[in-house]
């Protein structure tokens, strides 16, 4: 018997649920199909949300032949055996290939790919889980439309689980079910049709007897997780971004939030890469000692490892979450790199050359002083290129250290342009 998920797949835009962005009526989508005007394009967005169920559609409109193959398994030579038959398709108006999951071609065949889809007897039709930008070759792209799908709403995946449940029921399955239930599989899906009618499979198939019953308490003890563990697609880098940002914004329960959705996944390592360099980036000189307490606390959460490591790892997001925020050496040094990449910067300046080895003076290698012998530790004078002269890197940020500091050298810099020491 097929799976629910496959049994209940449309194959009418009129059936088909969600993804109103780009398929309600009068979309350009919407329009491009009815009017059988499909282009090459690529679709992309998560798991479960019709990225192929609307292949399969769009090549029913176009009176195509529709053949589908999956990137992780298939190669070019499958591609090359239908192409090659293609004046042989009695009445057909072509071929469409649909292939999903792209991303696993490789460069050099996504590359081939180009040949048949230019002269209009192919339409290639992608799907693909990850940022098309990232995961397919510019030439590629540059010939598809791409169309971004998006997480299914509870009420979409409720109004699909409905219409199984009554298909089920009007074959003669004794289901009993609630609203609830139907509402707790759609949130803990997360917006995945396949997972929802899986979890409702699932939930049907483990009863005994004729009579079923889908409640709450009946999906809760399926165990079900409704985390995404995914350590390196894009879901990954986007909950590792929404930690960063929710870090940066000073909000310890959405930080603690993301933090348990990436270790879900299990990439401690990211984790720790993230929080290290969000300790310099958004704590940065507020708290420059924050740097040796959350270095410490990485290496005992690496020390520690999962499951016991969250602990640690959640009293540093909080840590970082409520310290001050200053990004004033993340702007100085990224000021510093466009100067270098877009600017001559000039040469070191003669006084600051080494000038350890015989005939440095001769050579105009002269005139350093020497700050230990000033008072306070410093003295004026040019350490920037003459090129740079005047060129600041490092502003000062309205935090407790970074005023101190400020307030520290201009005085010490007021003291040693008047001389009066």
């Amino acid at each position: 018997m097929k799976p629910l998920a496959e049994l209940m797949r449309p194959v009418s835009l009129e059936d088909f649920i969600g993804q109103n962005q780009i398929l309600g009526k009068g979309k350009p989508l919407y329009n491009l199909i009815i009017k059988k005007m499909i282009p090459n394009c690529v679709l992309y967005g998560p798991p479960g949300t019709g990225k192929t169920t609307l292949a399969g559609i769009m090549a029913n409109y176009m009176d195509k032949r529709f053949y589908k193959l999956n990137a992780t398994t298939a190669s070019l030579k499958d591609v090359q055996n239908i192409t090659s038959n293609l004046d042989n398709l009695l009445n057909y108006k072509g071929v469409v290939i649909y292939i999903d999951e792209l991303q696993y071609f490789n460069k050099k065949q996504q590359q081939a790919l180009l040949e048949f889809i230019e002269n209009g007897k192919v339409t290639l039709i992608a799907s693909t889980t990850e940022n098309p930008y990232f995961a397919i070759h510019k030439a590629v792209l540059s010939r598809c439309n791409i169309f971004r799908f998006l997480s299914l709403t509870a009420d979409e995946v409720m109004t699909g689980l409905k219409r199984a449940l009554d298909k089920l029921i009007g074959e003669n399955m004794k289901i009993k079910y609630s609203r609830d239930a139907l509402r707790y599989i759609a949130e803990i899906s997360q917006g995945d049709y396949r997972k929802a009618y899986n979890i409702l499979e699932l939930a049907v198939n483990s009863q005994m007897g004729e009579e079923k019953e889908v409640s709450v308490e009946c999906v809760e003890g399926l165990g079900q997780s409704s985390m995404r563990a995914d350590s390196s697609g894009d879901e990954f880098y986007n909950v590792l971004s929404a930690l960063q940002k929710s870090i940066r914004g000073s909000d310890p329960d959405a930080s603690v939030h993301y933090l348990v959705r990436l270790i879900e996944g299990g990439n401690i390592l990211a984790v720790t890469r993230r929080l290290a360099v969000i300790t310099a980036e958004d704590i940065g000189l507020a708290c420059p000692n924050a740097l040796s307490v959350v270095n410490s606390g990485l290496e005992l959460a690496l020390k520690v490892g999962f499951p016991e490591a969250r602990i640690i790892l959640s009293e540093l997001v909080i840590y970082l979450a409520t310290l001050p925020k200053s990004n004033s050496a993340y702007l100085a040094i990224n000021s510093a790199v466009e100067d270098l990449r877009h600017t001559n910067t000039g040469d070191v300046p003669d006084h600051l050359k080494d000038a350890h080895y015989g005939g440095a003076s001769k050579l105009g290698v002269k005139g350093y002083k020497y700050p230990h012998d000033y008072h306070n530790n410093y003295v004026k004078q040019e350490y920037m290129p003459r090129k740079l002269k005047g060129k600041k890197y490092y502003i000062t940020q309205n935090n407790k250290y970074e005023d101190s500091i400020k307030k520290y050298w201009n005085s010490v810099k007021k003291t040693a342009e008047s001389g009066d020491f």
